[in-house]
């Protein structure tokens, strides 16, 4: 069975029901703030307004089956689809909202394969603040666009890809007739938010992992776990550093290739990046920490996908995978030690891409509402 580590610092679940039939966690303290758990590590200051949407505190699951399937004896699967628009985006919006709001801020903007949008758009309302979001026309998973749209911001579709819009935002953040705060993972408030989830591996397993494995596509969050890191390390809460592993799909992997790709391709939408914003700083991340960044095909990320969700129960968006199938494809060629402590990053939520699950998903077994008619399709 896999076993889940409750996150630290949570308030404890079960327990005798006190005094006057009022459960004995009632009495516990409440759950804190993300920005609060950690604001000896953070940017932050006694003006910064307290905002959440409840971020953070992601389960952190070990995946016996999956790891059994794959050689591997201790498999945990850190699940950021369960933050509250379903990706890790959420740890480091927060922060820059929240920083932008004790600036004065009044709009915000950011170019997005999906996931930032629709972070950016609940926060951004949470916050009160006006939410432009400029994404590539016909290149976003449905249930992002949908998040972005429900959420109230101002929508806009350019033709070309990620990079494309991401000048855009660039360039609408330099100009000073309608003053505007970028939030993409350019902005260090991003990245020193999404360095809370590498605090939280390590609180959850009283140590750092051997190795990290992460989806590349932009490249911040490879960037953000290596600082959360290094930051815990000089804190004195853990002693080492794990070797961080990052994977790009083959057909968007400009860091493994060493050149920009000008036409990204993949079933991974939030990693269809050509290129990456923090491409220096990935790169330092690999290089500091003796890890890697490599390829994994789109067969081997949907398999992966699959795998995921029949073995371990997670059912993780398909960018998510591309850890996962590094980690199976390095395995396999005996590049990694059946024994070592291994946390694959999923990033986002199956839900932010149901076309690619229903794709291949099978049609439901029909039969009349009779027990033998429900027996024989069954097989049983």
């Amino acid at each position: 069975m896999a076993a889940e580590h409750a996150p630290a610092g949570a308030p404890a679940q079960g327990g005798a029901p006190a005094q006057g039939g009022v459960p004995a966690q009632a009495n516990a303290p409440a759950r804190p703030r993300l920005l609060d758990r950690y604001r000896s590590l953070l940017p932050v200051t006694e003006a910064t307004p307290r905002l959440s949407l409840g971020e953070g505190f992601t389960p952190l699951v070990r995946a016996e089956r999956l790891g059994a399937a794959w050689g591997l004896a201790n498999l945990w699967l850190k699940l950021e689809g369960a933050n509250p628009t379903g990706s890790f985006k959420d740890r480091g919006m927060v922060l820059a909202v929240a920083r932008a709001l004790e600036a004065g801020a009044r709009s915000i903007a950011c170019a997005s394969t999906g996931n930032t949008s629709a972070s950016a758009a609940a926060y951004g309302a949470a916050a009160g603040l006006e939410v432009v979001v400029v994404l590539p026309k016909g290149k976003i998973a449905a249930g992002k666009l949908l998040q972005a749209q429900a959420a109230g911001a101002t929508v806009l579709a350019v033709e070309g890809n990620f990079d494309a819009a991401l000048r855009v935002v660039r360039e609408l953040a330099a100009q000073g007739d309608h003053p505007v705060t970028l939030v993409n993972s350019i902005n260090p408030h991003r990245i020193a938010g999404q360095a809370t989830a590498a605090f939280e591996v390590c609180d959850d397993l009283g140590r750092a992992p051997d190795v990290l494995a992460i989806p590349v596509g932009n490249a911040g969050n490879i960037s953000a776990y290596w600082a959360g890191f290094r930051a815990y390390r000089d804190a004195g809460r853990i002693d080492g550093l794990p070797r961080l592993w990052g994977f790009q799909a083959s057909g968007a992997a400009p860091i493994v290739l060493g050149r920009p790709v000008e036409q990204p391709e993949t079933v991974a939408t939030a990693i269809r990046i050509g290129n990456p914003a923090s491409w220096a700083t990935a790169v330092a991340a690999r290089d500091e920490s003796g890890g890697l960044i490599e390829a994994v095909s789109d067969d081997e990320i949907l398999a992966a996908y699959g795998d995921a969700a029949r073995l371990a129960g997670v059912f993780c968006e398909p960018a998510s995978a591309a850890s996962l199938a590094g980690v199976r494809a390095l395995r396999e060629a005996g590049r990694l030690d059946p024994d070592a402590l291994v946390v694959c990053v999923l990033t986002g939520h199956g839900l932010k891409d149901p076309d690619t699950a229903a794709g291949l998903a099978s049609p439901p077994v029909e039969a009349a509402a009779t027990l033998p008619a429900v027996m024989a399709a069954l097989g049983w």
